[in-house]
């Protein structure tokens, strides 16, 4: 037999959580972890815990240094800023000839955000240079690596955003496994040319993760309220 309909809310059986409703709490779930683990580790970077693990990583990393291997480590780096800029206006342009509005919108707002990511972190840390082992010091502060924090941004989303308009799993597949090579080869780069610590890398990944999960969390909720009929 149904439920009478003219029951009060409160008496009336519980929704069971929806697939969207589940993916909203996933996504949220994993913006909070993501947190947890970049204040963990700016604690230990500013408590003095990560110095041994940087100092390590560093000379390991340096120990294979090579002048074929400096110059493809410069190259990889390039990936992350010239590169990156001429293949974020390159993707938006495409995106508008192919009428690709959302794409397009994610990108603007996921690059924004981790435009201001960047700044904000690093006015806030104000960590130090490391002293580089190729070429000159950046200028800016180093916690968290905007290299690495810019790749995952631009790549990853890139590569979702291509990923979900692909019918072959292989090419979704291939796509993904790009970017991530991408990604990891300029956070690498950073640590060889020793321009940031490795914890500048890995809190630059722990960040544009975070913002990432951050956004999808957002637009999950708001495709979830848009497909909830109305109860007027």
């Amino acid at each position: 037999m149904s439920e009478p309909q003219d029951l009060p809310p409160i008496e009336r059986a519980p929704q069971p959580i929806t697939f969207s409703g589940a993916a909203v709490l996933t996504s949220l779930a994993a913006a909070a972890g993501l947190l947890l683990f970049f204040v963990w580790l700016s604690d230990q970077v500013f408590e003095g815990g990560a110095a041994r693990f940087d100092a390590s990583v560093r000379a390991w990393v340096h120990g294979f240094a090579s002048p074929t291997l400096t110059r493809a480590m410069q190259f990889a780096s390039s990936l992350g800023s010239e590169v990156l800029v001429a293949g974020l206006v390159v993707s938006l342009v495409a995106f508008g000839l192919l009428r690709w509005k959302r794409a397009a919108l994610w990108m603007v707002v996921t690059m924004a955000g981790a435009l201001v990511l960047d700044l904000a972190l690093k006015a806030a840390f104000h960590r130090t240079r490391p002293v580089p082992f190729f070429g000159p010091s950046p200028h800016t502060y180093s916690f968290p690596s905007g290299h690495s924090l810019f790749s995952f941004c631009f790549y990853m989303v890139l590569a979702g955003l291509v990923s979900a308009r692909l019918r072959s799993p292989r090419l979704r597949v291939l796509v993904w496994t790009l970017a991530a090579l991408i990604v990891a080869a300029i956070g690498l780069s950073r640590i060889y040319l020793g321009v940031h610590y490795p914890s500048d890398v890995l809190a630059g990944y722990l960040s544009a993760a975070m913002w990432a999960a951050a956004m999808i969390t957002i637009d999950r909720a708001r495709r979830q309220r848009s497909r909830k009929p109305s109860t007027e």
